[in-house]
C-alpha cells in the first residue's frame, strides 16, 4: 500500500513533527509512505517538496491580505485564522497518482486551497485527514475557544473585527460544507478531546470521526543518565530543574506568564526553593523572560534536532506546560518517553496524556496557584521514581511508533477495502 502524507512543512511546528514521525512509523511497519510538503528541511528522499516558486510567497501574502481586509484592516488575529483561498494543485504529481491513500495533515498558509482539496476528493482516492487543530471543522479558526458557532453554522466570528452574519467565517464555512458533502473523508483527531469537538461540528455530519494519537520513537526518546545530560548541556547538577518549552516563548497561548506566577508563589510559600530550583527555558526569544523568574534561569535557543531535544529532557526533573490551548502536545509525549513527569493545565488532550497523580499533575485551568501545587507535589511529595516509571510506561503502551502505525494501517485497510 502507498500512502501520501501532506503537510505544509516537514519539520516546523507540532503538526509537521507528528506527520514526519508517522511517515517513519508507517515505513517501519511495511507501508510505502511518502510526505509531500511545501517547505522541506531535510535531505530525506521520502520527503518530496513542491517546486520552489514565487507563487508560494504570493499565495501566502494574498491570503493574509484578504483576511486583513475582512478584519477591517486590523492586524489582530491575522494568523489565528486561515481561509485556504490559494494553494497548489497536486493531483498531477506522480506521488499523488501512485498513492492508494491521501493523508492530509496541516495544509494551511498556501499549501492547499479549498479548490485544491476539491480536486483531491474528486480524484476518487480515499482521504484521511488528521486534525492537529480545529480548522478542518470550523469556518476559519484554528481554535474556537469558547465559540460554538461551528456546531451549526459559523458567523459573527469573534476573531474578526466586527464579524457579522455573512462574514468571512460564514462564507468559508459554507464552502467547506459543499466541499465535504458526499466526499470520501475519514477525519482523525489526535486527541479524544478534539474528536468530541469534531463530532459536534455541522461539517463532519455523515463522515467517520475517530481519534488516534501521534506516534513517537521510544528508542530515541528514552531515559538516560541525568548527570551526563546536564554536564553535556552545562546545566547545574545540584538543583531540581523545571523545563518550559515553546517554539516562540512570547506566544501568550503557551502560558509562560502562569509559570512565572507559579514560581513566585512557590518562593513565597517555600523560601528554601530559591536555592533548590532552577528553570530551563527552551525556545526563541527565551532571554526576554530571564529577569521575570524568581529562580535561576538557563536559556536554550529553539532546538530542532531530536537527539538534542532528548538530551534536554533527560537533564531536567519536571516538564511544565501551562499552555492555554492544546490538542495532543508532542512535548509532553517526548518528556514522558524520557521518564520525565509532567504538569499541565486541564485543557484539550493534556488530561488524556497526564494521568493525574500517577505520572504527573493536571492543574486547574488558568490557576497559577494549582500549577505551583503541581510542581511542588511532583518534586517533593510524590514518589518521584514511580511517577517517572509510570510516565515511560504510558508512552510505551499508547504512543509508540508501532502501536500507532498499526492503528492507522487498520483504517487504511478499511477505506481501501484491503482487509488482508
Amino acid at each position: 500500500m502507498r500512502v501520501l502524507i501532506i503537510n505544509t512543512s516537514e519539520r516546523t511546528g507540532g503538526a509537521a513533527i507528528a506527520a514526519s514521525r508517522l511517515m517513519d512509523a508507517l515505513k517501519d511497519s511495511g507501508i510505502k509512505a511518502k510526505m509531500l510538503v511545501r517547505d522541506k528541511q531535510s535531505d530525506r528522499i521520502t520527503v518530496v517538496a513542491l517546486k520552489k516558486s514565487w507563487r508560494h510567497i504570493w499565495n501566502f501574502v494574498w491570503e493574509r491580505f484578504i483576511i486583513w481586509k475582512a478584519n477591517h484592516f486590523k492586524k489582530t488575529n491575522l494568523f489565528a485564522v486561515d481561509i485556504a483561498n490559494t494553494g497548489t494543485d497536486i493531483t498531477s504529481l506522480p506521488e499523488f497518482r501512485q498513492a492508494d491513500v491521501i493523508h492530509l495533515h496541516w495544509v494551511n498558509q498556501g499549501m492547499l486551497s479549498l479548490k485544491n482539496i476539491r480536486k483531491i476528493l474528486e480524484s476518487g482516492k480515499p482521504v484521511v485527514w488528521t486534525m492537529h487543530d480545529m480548522w478542518p471543522i470550523t469556518g476559519i479558526c484554528h481554535h474556537a475557544e469558547t465559540c460554538t458557532n461551528y456546531t451549526s453554522n459559523c458567523h459573527d466570528c469573534p476573531l474578526l473585527h466586527k464579524g457579522n452574519k455573512t462574514d468571512l467565517s460564514y462564507r468559508i464555512f459554507r464552502k467547506k460544507q459543499k466541499l465535504y458533502q458526499n466526499a470520501n473523508i475519514t477525519f482523525i483527531a489526535c486527541s479524544r478531546w478534539l474528536e468530541s469537538q469534531a463530532k459536534k461540528s455541522a461539517l463532519t455530519q455523515g463522515h467517520k470521526v475517530t481519534s488516534l494519537p501521534n506516534p513517537i520513537n521510544t528508542s530515541l526518546f528514552r531515559p538516560t543518565d541525568k548527570k551526563e545530560a546536564r554536564q553535556k548541556l552545562h546545566l547545574p547538577t545540584g538543583k531540581k530543574l523545571l523545563m518550559f518549552s515553546s517554539m516562540k516563548i512570547t506566544d501568550k497561548r503557551k502560558g509562560i506568564d502562569y509559570l512565572v506566577e507559579a514560581c513566585r508563589l512557590i518562593l513565597e510559600k517555600h523560601p528554601e526553593a530559591g536555592k533548590e530550583l532552577a528553570v530551563v527555558v527552551v525556545g526563541k526569544q527565551s532571554q526576554q523572560y530571564e529577569s521575570l523568574f524568581p529562580f535561576p534561569i538557563h536559556c536554550i535557543d529553539y532546538v530542532s534536532g531530536e537527539r538534542e531535544i532528548a538530551d534536554i529532557y533527560n537533564a531536567i526533573d519536571l516538564f511544565v506546560t501551562p499552555s492555554l490551548m492544546e490538542n495532543l502536545p508532542n512535548t509532553i509525549m517526548e518528556a514522558m518517553s524520557c521518564g520525565i513527569p509532567c504538569v499541565g493545565f486541564n485543557i484539550g488532550g493534556i488530561p488524556e496524556m497526564i494521568d493525574h497523580l500517577h505520572n504527573g499533575y493536571v492543574a486547574q485551568y488558568k490557576s497559577a496557584e494549582d500549577l505551583a501545587n503541581g510542581i511542588c507535589w511532583s518534586l517533593n511529595e510524590s514518589d518521584y521514581k514511580s511517577l517517572s516509571e509510570a510516565a515511560r510506561r504510558k508512552v510505551l503502551s499508547s504512543y509508540s511508533e508501532h502501536t500507532v502505525a498499526m492503528k492507522y494501517i487498520h483504517i487504511y485497510n478499511q477505506i481501501t477495502g484491503n482487509n488482508a
